[in-house]
């Protein structure tokens, strides 16, 4: 059974991930639109963003390691680790990413790469302290799901145009603040109510910018709910055991609570990434701002698809 059909294809993943795409260029298409018809030049910020989505796409992998403290970890160095991933590519036909163990002491797991021939999956020592092999394996099977339907290179992207709308934001911020949208000799030369005017316009911008990057912000957040749920899904699908998974689930999420609060909120920023989210004890965040759905659903998931397993055994 060590076939691609152990990771199926995922038609609700795919169909979220084009449609966030879509609704994120749709969006900043008529966005520029507007800016341009503004005559405001745009040139500066558009060639800083495009910078970032070049260096986001190319190196996030190195990126996300750097920011973890992850360091890459050769067969010699952790046999154990490469065991249980070399099983999971195997049974998913997949490429083999590399395996990175960052030395933090939160219990968790990510993979990021713009393919599946350049990924890297890393798990944490605290991951590997607290779980057993099945377990890993569970969680690691779940990290590999993201890499197989491609959702990081997707969210990578996504997270580019969230970044550029943020950009676009302390921009008009900054020029309304110091001289104008390169209108400044017009302020002063007009004066009195062409003044005001300008001080409408620029107050304008920043509050539509603002709003669009409040839209790109959820647009971004509800596709990283749903991707941890097809992955979930799929981990499960491919170690054939939906209970592991939610065990191991419930077992990290049940640690994060012993990890000292100064340190969770240091690691909260990688919350998209990880397999479960990093959050001090006493936070909570709406659903809508969530990188991950509630525990509960991903448990309910889980126990339906085990459910569904038992009564058509493959």
């Amino acid at each position: 059974m060590a076939t691609r059909s152990r990771y199926p294809a995922d038609r609700g993943l795919t169909a979220h991930m084009l449609l966030t795409v879509f609704l994120l260029g749709l969006l900043y298409a008529v966005f520029i639109t507007a800016l341009v018809l503004a005559k405001i030049n745009l040139a500066v910020i558009l060639v800083l963003g495009f910078g970032i989505l070049f260096v986001q796409y190319y190196f996030s992998d190195k990126i996300a390691l750097w920011s973890m403290g992850g360091k890459i970890v050769s067969r010699e160095q952790q046999p154990q680790l490469h065991a249980v991933v070399d099983r999971l590519v195997a049974m998913a036909d997949m490429p083999k990413p590399l395996v990175a163990i960052a030395m933090s002491d939160i219990p968790n797991a990510f993979a990021t790469g713009r393919n599946q021939k350049h990924a890297v999956v890393c798990v944490t020592a605290g991951l590997l302290r607290r779980l057993n092999e099945p377990e890993v394996e569970a969680v690691l099977a779940h990290e590999l799901s993201h890499v197989a339907h491609r959702d990081v290179a997707v969210m990578t992207i996504a997270s580019f145009l969230g970044i550029l709308a943020g950009l676009m934001t302390r921009m008009f911020l900054y020029m309304g603040l110091f001289g104008g949208f390169g209108g400044g000799g017009n302020r002063g030369r007009g004066g009195g109510a062409a003044g005001g005017q300008v001080a409408i316009f620029e107050f304008g911008m920043i509050l539509v910018s603002a709003v669009f990057y409040a839209i790109s912000f959820v647009l971004i957040r509800a596709l990283s709910r749903y991707r941890e749920l097809a992955a979930d899904r799929s981990g499960a699908i491919l170690i054939g055991q939906p209970a592991l998974l939610a065990q191991a689930l419930v077992k990290v999420s049940g640690e994060m609570s012993r990890i000292p609060s100064r340190d969770l909120r240091s690691a909260e920023h990688f919350n998209a990434f990880y397999f479960a989210p990093a959050l001090a004890p006493g936070m909570s965040l709406s659903s809508l701002f969530a990188t991950h759905p509630p525990l509960q659903r991903r448990l309910d998931q889980l126990a339906k698809l085990d459910a569904e397993m038992r009564r058509n055994p493959a």
